[in-house]
């Protein structure tokens, strides 16, 4: 999995900064303006922790997508 790049996208119309994301993957997220959540970088190597954080987004906020072949990873 590490040699996926994952391009990691919060839609900031739907996050609520509830700070899920922040807790569960803290190297890929930060506290934005209003509390809502920024990736860290916009690609990042795939990892299980990123998308335990994008499933666990209550809002459903967080889309990956592979950088190479740009298919969704989450939401599928």
């Amino acid at each position: 999995m590490s040699d996926v790049q994952w391009r990691i996208e919060i839609d900031q119309s739907l996050c609520q900064g509830s700070g899920m994301c922040l807790a569960i993957a803290p190297d890929h997220f930060r506290s934005g303006v209003g509390r809502r959540s920024e990736p860290t970088a916009g690609v990042t190597p795939a990892s299980r922790i990123l998308l335990d954080a994008a499933q666990c987004c209550p809002m459903e906020a967080i889309s990956l997508t592979e950088l190479d072949s740009g298919n969704p990873v989450h939401p599928c």
